[in-house]
């Protein structure tokens, strides 16, 4: 275990937030943790007031992209005691996308760490209500001042913490896309790269153009096989049975996902990773055995999917998500303690003190 340094803010913004009215994405706690990386090791890890960081033009993310993240979420037991959601399987994550993006691996124990001791010093950020959560971005970037074609060599690792509430208050519409891709096997799909959310950002403004929340990724080679949605992967229910896309090698290995499998399969039902076509889709809504859809992720949760649009044809779910709301029900139970963590997912925080 490494010494974690950590200097504390004077005054907090916290008294500041409404937690019944929360801003997405544009509020910040007081602190963050840093740890930079030179000459092969990670170095001074260290909790500061949340601060700009300078950056030199030439920092190397900022040219050849190599920069990756993690999405978590902090939430507060009934008793009180903070709470995170599988931290390790985000460790383990992270350092997935860093040797696929070239990037040096974080030591996982001080991942946890920092995360734990960020937590602990931000509890009063952590909003009350159901759904609500303080959420969590580990982020690692290249940072060296070098214009040239290769692996930097210095890097910055960073964990800042933003207040959220819930993402989707209601079913949401996706367009399938048949123009651009997300990603294809080989590529950087399976990393959680900054790159392949940029690549999303013209597609997804034309779907909301045309009245849709996200995108539905298809296969990059004829547009046939279903990948995921924007920030989320995908699920759907025919003839009682769920569905969702196999991980080929440009889908995101979802923490959420992994999780909603194992409560699936703890509630009776059969759970398949396969490949699965937007013609088996569309064919499923004509026969009337389309059930439920939903999309799974950290900041959404479980989104609800009424309708899905492809070229001039449009799949509409008004059968209701009865076992999403469910699922959705069990994982926000579990994050408060008022449903039994009988999967051990949960990690306890002690609080700081002073």
């Amino acid at each position: 275990m490494r010494h974690i340094s950590i200097t504390k803010t004077t005054t907090s913004k916290v008294d500041l937030l409404d937690f019944n009215n929360i801003p997405l994405g544009t509020t910040f706690t007081d602190h963050m943790f840093i740890c930079d990386y030179e000459n092969g090791e990670w170095l001074n890890p260290r909790i500061e007031p949340l601060a700009l960081i300078p950056t030199h033009p030439a920092a190397m993310a900022l040219h050849y992209g190599q920069a990756i993240f993690e999405g978590m979420k902090a939430t507060k037991h009934i008793n009180g005691t903070p709470l995170l959601f599988r931290p390790t399987l985000n460790a383990a994550r992270l350092n997935f996308s860093a040797r696929r993006m070239g990037m040096p691996e974080f030591p996982e124990d001080l991942f946890v760490e920092g995360l734990e001791k960020l937590v602990a010093l931000e509890e009063n950020w952590i909003p009350p209500q159901k759904g609500s959560a303080l959420y969590l971005r580990p982020f690692m970037y290249a940072d060296e001042a070098f214009i040239g074609m290769r692996a930097s060599t210095k890097y910055k690792f960073i964990i800042m913490a933003s207040p959220a509430g819930p993402f989707f208050s209601k079913p949401i519409r996706l367009y399938a896309e048949t123009k651009y891709i997300r990603a294809i096997e080989g590529g950087t799909g399976e990393a959680k790269a900054a790159g392949n959310y940029a690549a999303a950002i013209r597609p997804t403004e034309l779907a909301k153009e045309k009245g849709y929340n996200q995108v539905l990724w298809l296969d990059g080679k004829d547009f046939n096989y279903i990948q995921e949605v924007g920030t989320m992967n995908i699920f759907f229910k025919i003839k009682g049975t769920f569905y969702t896309p196999s991980l080929d090698g440009a889908i995101l290995d979802g923490i959420t996902r992994k999780s909603v499998i194992e409560l699936l399969k703890a509630e009776g039902y059969q759970v398949n990773e396969n490949p699965i076509t937007i013609n088996e889709l569309l064919r499923a809504s004509k026969e009337g055995t389309l059930e439920e859809a939903f999309g799974t992720g950290t900041a959404v949760g479980i989104a609800m999917i009424n309708e899905i649009g492809y070229k001039n044809q449009t799949i509409t779910l008004t059968k209701g998500n009865k076992v999403g709301q469910l699922v959705l029900d069990k994982i926000n139970g579990i994050r408060s303690g008022e449903y039994s963590d009988t999967h051990n997912w949960m990690v306890a925080i002690e609080k700081e003190t002073a």
